[in-house]
């Protein structure tokens, strides 16, 4: 009798450890079908949190139903978005091709420097001098960085064909975002009950927490970046600054990763009065400054709910981001890692509340 429960058991664990190993191979077999989609899902789901209020205070005012107003809010994102990101995208790979192929044959040609930057404190006059050598001779003050040049260069192409590519997601983000959006309830129903399997009667609570800290991030951080990187990238354009594309990549990452552009803005401001008339160069210098302090003056009312995340975080998840999975993951790096942090610190805390309780 004793065998034969034995046997019993044995077969039991047999089978259970059989049905395991076939729920596990469906589940990385359905994982790794869905892996071409998972990044640009994922990035729908963040537009489509993060632009939820616009969205429904446009449905309100304009009395639409679920699907039209997805419809034309979907179609006013691509208009707006598209669009600039394009021209700002095809000047990035036209300044790229031609830079990396000058420095593959050490063809850079670097223009002087203007006279205001020997004036600069500090490190004005020794700046000066280097630039004016390596303006008359790059190759020979360039040479001794000549590898790590090279690698700038194809880093560049790269970063370009990233861009392209970017797009691409971006619009397909766009459609599934509103595809989401026509659907925000059922979403938020079904997360609420994915939250619940993990922590029971907090499945609520942690929905609202992350909704709240996808929006404040999205529209504090991420959305003032891009509004910021496309009205700079507009204004190098307007004023025909040599590698407007590639500046406004280096804006975009330094508003992403919280450091003010103005650091870009204002040095260029200042090169264009040695360039160009002086009424241009005063129209280009308050626009920089505009689009400078456009930070301090949206992020207190798009922050309101508050970022709580250091701004250690942020950069890890921006750069870190863009490393593994390109353009698109410096958006979506910045909001998953601050979302893991929020929620983590979330559930960190709840566990010392039931310490406390015990």
């Amino acid at each position: 009798m004793k065998d034969t429960k034995e046997q019993s058991s044995n077969q039991n664990t047999i089978d259970n450890a059989i049905r395991i190993g076939l729920i596990a191979l469906l589940a990385a077999w359905c994982l790794y079908i869905a892996l071409p989609f998972v990044g640009p899902v994922l990035w729908g789901i963040i537009i489509a949190i993060g632009s939820y209020p616009l969205y429904k205070w446009m449905q309100k005012k304009l009395g639409l139903s679920n699907g039209w107003a997805a419809t034309i809010f979907t179609t006013l994102m691509l208009v707006i978005l598209i669009t600039p990101t394009v021209m700002l995208s095809n000047a990035l790979m036209d300044e790229a091709s031609v830079i990396s192929k000058d420095l593959k044959e050490g063809s850079l040609v670097i223009p002087p420097p203007p006279k205001s930057v020997a004036k600069l404190p500090f490190v004005g006059k020794d700046l000066s001098v280097f630039w004016t050598k390596a303006s008359k001779d790059p190759k020979g003050t360039l040479g001794e960085m000549e590898p790590q040049l090279k690698n700038l260069g194809k880093w560049l192409v790269k970063a370009a064909g990233g861009a392209a590519v970017g797009i691409l997601l971006l619009v397909f983000s766009i459609i599934i975002a509103g595809i989401f959006l026509a659907s925000a309830e059922g979403g938020r129903q079904a997360a609420e009950m994915i939250f619940a399997r993990f922590v029971g009667g907090r499945g609520k609570e942690m929905t609202d927490l992350s909704r709240d800290t996808v929006t404040s991030v999205v529209n504090g951080i991420l959305g003032i970046a891009i509004i910021q990187t496309l009205l700079a990238g507009m204004g190098f354009m307007f004023m025909d600054i040599p590698g407007a594309g590639i500046l406004a990549l280096v804006c975009l990452v330094l508003a992403i990763v919280q450091i003010d552009i103005l650091i870009i803005l204002i040095p260029l401001s200042l090169y264009m009065f040695n360039v160009t008339d002086t009424g241009p160069a005063i129209a280009f210098l308050i626009w920089n400054i505009l689009v400078g302090l456009m930070n301090n003056v949206l992020k207190p009312i798009l922050l309101a709910r508050g970022v709580e995340a250091p701004m250690a975080i942020i950069f890890i998840g921006a750069i870190g981001g863009l490393i593994a999975h390109g353009i698109i993951g410096l958006f979506v790096g910045g909001v998953v890692f601050v979302l893991g942090y929020t929620l983590f610190m979330f559930w960190l805390n709840g566990e010392k509340e039931n310490t406390k309780n015990l």
